[in-house]
């Protein structure tokens, strides 16, 4: 079994950071991955995007023409890959950048205002993070708590003063799909479902 994860984005979103996150934990579970990156040729402010592919076999190809998910944190990147997710598939996008119509029926969307949630928790920087706590809550691809180890376990030391909002980055990205799951108003949770 594996599943494919597309994050992309503009240079200086985090877009490759996001896809550690997900690599170093599917790694330090003993699962096999794979991370590959891609980025233009002027980094901040370019296009980026990072394809993760977790399994508990052995992995083919780092390539994936239909991935099972997508996180989108630009406009750009929303209309590039939300006709490329699989059938079924899930498309986290950043709802505080993108209000497009959604044109899909057989995929799943989840609107996450990522940079409202990162600026309340102080760090525009983490926008990134809040969205992969959104796609773990929702597809279950990891356990949010191993997610939060490994942002402690891999954090490079010259940025370990980005422990601790990347942590609650996540468990903010995750409490979004659980508002969805048990909304306190469902027609506001309705209406962030299908926007």
């Amino acid at each position: 079994m594996q599943t494919s994860v597309i994050i992309a984005g503009f240079g200086g979103q985090g877009v490759l950071f996001a896809g550690l996150i997900l690599a170093y934990a599917a790694m330090d579970r003993d699962l096999y991955v794979t991370w590959y990156p891609s980025y233009g040729p002027e980094m901040r402010g370019g296009t980026a995007s990072a394809t993760v592919i977790i399994g508990d076999e052995e992995i083919g190809s780092p390539v994936v023409l239909h991935p099972d998910a997508v996180i989108a944190l630009n406009i750009p990147s929303f209309r590039k890959y939300e006709p490329l997710v699989k059938p079924g598939g899930v498309l986290v996008y950043n709802s505080s950048l993108i209000s497009e119509a959604i044109k899909r029926t057989d995929i799943h969307y989840v609107a996450v205002p990522a940079n409202a949630i990162a600026a309340e928790i102080g760090d525009t920087r983490v926008a990134n993070a809040v969205a992969v706590g959104a796609l773990a809550a929702a597809t279950n691809i990891l356990p949010l708590e191993i997610l939060i180890e490994t942002v402690e376990r891999h954090m490079p030391a010259a940025r370990r003063t980005m422990v601790f909002p990347n942590q609650e980055a996540l468990r903010r990205g995750a409490q979004v799909i659980a508002q969805l799951a048990n909304p306190s108003n469902p027609s506001e949770a309705l209406s962030r479902r299908t926007r």
